[in-house]
């Protein structure tokens, strides 16, 4: 009931319950093709050439392939019927996260004003680590975190403190290790919308998030990355 709930709350237009599966193997296709391959073979026979009768080798061959057609034909079918199953589970999935916390990899924040906790995994010590946000105009702002230790690496962004606006900001960690370590941020879901490839989640702090973008899932009032 809390998942339909969610559906019905969280803005979720265009449901993909109108999408699941309408089509079936139907079992009685079998003794369908077993009645064609009859009829055909009672054709040729009738109409063969009585000095060069059809092998019996030949029927057995049509009727192999008639049935390699058809398996291959219920395996497609199947397959497109499990994508169908899939991508409903997924948008039931997506949409109980309304409400909910959770950690996502983002390349971009949509700052507001509000703080906002996330970290990043490094794999060896780093003398020197900064926080880079670089807004619309191209403007860089450089959040120096010092050196850390290698491990989980929490932050938090603070757009009053920093002198950051309200917009867009494309984010990347800089260090003197070598690494590229990605960034995760936390915030709540405030909703899911269906699109076409796949939920998309509104991302208090972040924006908009594909569903394959989160990495940790944790109760609203939990606190995530460390932030």
């Amino acid at each position: 009931m809390a998942v339909t709930n969610n559906l019905q709350g969280s803005g979720l237009s265009g449901s993909h319950a109108s999408d699941l599966p309408k089509q079936a193997v139907n079992v009685s296709d079998s003794m369908q093709m077993e009645n064609n391959f009859i009829s055909l073979m009672v054709a040729q026979i009738k109409y063969q050439d009585p000095t060069k009768p059809v092998d019996s080798t030949e029927f057995l061959n049509q009727f192999s392939a008639m049935s390699q057609v058809k398996s291959m034909e219920n395996l497609a079918t199947l397959a497109k019927n499990n994508l169908v199953l899939t991508d409903n589970l997924q948008t039931l999935t997506a949409a109980g996260l309304v409400g909910q916390q959770v950690s996502v990899a983002v390349e971009s924040l949509e700052l507001s004003g509000q703080p906002v906790s996330g970290g990043f995994d490094l794999s060896h010590a780093s003398p020197r680590t900064a926080l880079l946000l670089t807004d619309s105009n191209g403007t860089q702002t450089r959040i120096e975190l010092g050196a850390q230790s290698a491990g989980k690496v929490p932050f938090v962004i603070d757009p009053a403190k920093h002198g950051l606006r309200d917009g867009q900001y494309s984010v990347s960690i800089e260090s003197e290790n070598g690494e590229f370590p990605r960034v995760e941020v936390a915030g709540q879901v405030s909703n899911v919308r269906v699109s076409a490839e796949g939920p998309v989640l509104q991302v208090k702090g972040v924006g908009s998030v594909p569903f394959y973008n989160i990495l940790e899932f944790a109760q609203a009032d939990a606190g995530l990355l460390g932030g």
